[in-house]
């Protein structure tokens, strides 16, 4: 098989979907890997790492959507991407289609088999190809957060920790999961007053008995979510309904509770937010003011830190993709009823509940679509 990599092309995003490790397992195997020049130059590969791993080097992206069997990418293909995917032809990669209609009916139109790094699940019921972004994500919440309090940026001017005689910022983390924890922990680290909400009371539990004493925890409820906000300097969005869109958990009309200059972080964006003010930004414009309240809702927040984010990434998806490359894309979901829940869309069908309720489009098994 040709697996081909081409260069992210979405606003500061510097991660890329391969390593030079991944390529040279993939060569290993038996299979071409193509790569689009300068495509790792952002997370600190050379075109010279990937030549020695085994690759080709491709001058465009075109030569790599045009010869590859297989595109392995980081983020969701944006239009231009889109418009170069083939019938038959398997693309691998986060895609978040619940909140992005064009996204998925351009992928619908395609052809294409298209499986989601985010619907990918595991024996334990996780997510393990989302979990090392969210756990990236997660980390670099408070310090985002931290930023965003600046009172230069907007902000309420508070330190994270305080300082001797001022109390430290207040911090609510909406989400016990992987990106919750470990945003509470980060947040806890730096001297800040955390709590962290959920609605799973053995997931509460857990965190009160492995983390007790960094961070307190609270059932989220409107009436607790709402109360703690009111006293927040920051709130971390931290939500995730696996393929789905996120819940909107604070609304426009509370703002006005809220503190003047406090920070929104949503790290729930890439599924639409978790606030009803949350819109995408980028790296370079990353925050903007709402009622006198500061939202950072960068899409790509791994992408802020490439190479740590791209080896974490490549680490988790690599056996997949070799299995994907192997196989055959069709046998290794026959194989893997795990690696079937990532199946997304293929041959212009829809095969993701999730998506298909956010969207109003009917959907048809991926067990069915493995069988035909």
């Amino acid at each position: 098989m040709i697996i081909g990599c081409p260069k992210e092309i979405k606003p500061q995003e510097f991660r890329v979907g391969m390593t030079p490790n991944a390529a040279r397992e993939a060569v290993a195997h038996g299979h071409e890997v193509l790569i689009e020049t300068q495509a790792g130059t952002g997370a600190g590969f050379e075109d010279a790492d990937y030549v020695e791993a085994g690759a080709g080097i491709a001058a465009t992206a075109q030569d790599v959507f045009a010869r590859a069997d297989m595109i392995v990418k980081v983020k969701e293909p944006q239009a231009g991407e889109r418009k170069m995917l083939r019938q038959g032809q398997v693309l691998f990669t986060y895609l978040h289609l619940a909140p992005d209609p064009d996204q998925t009916h351009d992928l619908l139109a395609s052809g294409a088999t298209c499986i989601a790094y985010e619907t990918v699940t595991d024996d334990r019921g996780g997510l393990p190809l989302l979990a090392p972004m969210s756990e990236v994500a997660g980390r670099l919440a408070p310090q985002v957060g931290a930023w965003t309090l600046q009172k230069a940026n907007g902000g309420r001017g508070v330190l994270m920790g305080g300082v001797p005689g001022v109390g430290p910022a207040r911090v609510v983390v909406i989400g016990g999961g992987v990106v919750g924890t470990h945003a509470a922990r980060i947040a806890a680290g730096m001297g800040a007053d955390v709590t962290v909400l959920d609605r799973s009371l053995p997931r509460l539990r857990y965190l009160d008995d492995v983390f007790s004493g960094q961070f307190r925890t609270s059932y989220a409820s409107a009436g607790n979510t709402i109360e703690l906000a009111r006293a927040a300097d920051m709130i971390i969005g931290a939500v995730l309904i696996p393929g789905a869109e996120a819940p909107k958990l604070i609304s426009r009309a509370q703002l006005s509770e809220l503190k003047p200059g406090a920070a929104l972080v949503d790290v729930a964006i890439d599924q639409g937010g978790c606030f009803e003010t949350s819109r995408a930004t980028t790296h370079q414009d990353p925050i903007y003011d709402v009622d006198g309240i500061m939202h950072y809702c960068v899409a790509n927040m791994p992408g802020a830190v490439a190479r740590t984010s791209t080896i974490a990434l490549g680490n988790a998806t690599m056996p997949f993709m070799l299995s994907l490359a192997d196989k055959g894309w069709k046998q290794a979901c026959q194989d893997d009823p795990h690696l079937l829940n990532g199946l997304n869309v293929h041959d212009g069908r829809l095969t993701y509940y999730a998506v298909g309720k956010a969207l109003g489009i009917d959907v048809v098994a991926p067990s069915l679509v493995v069988k035909g």
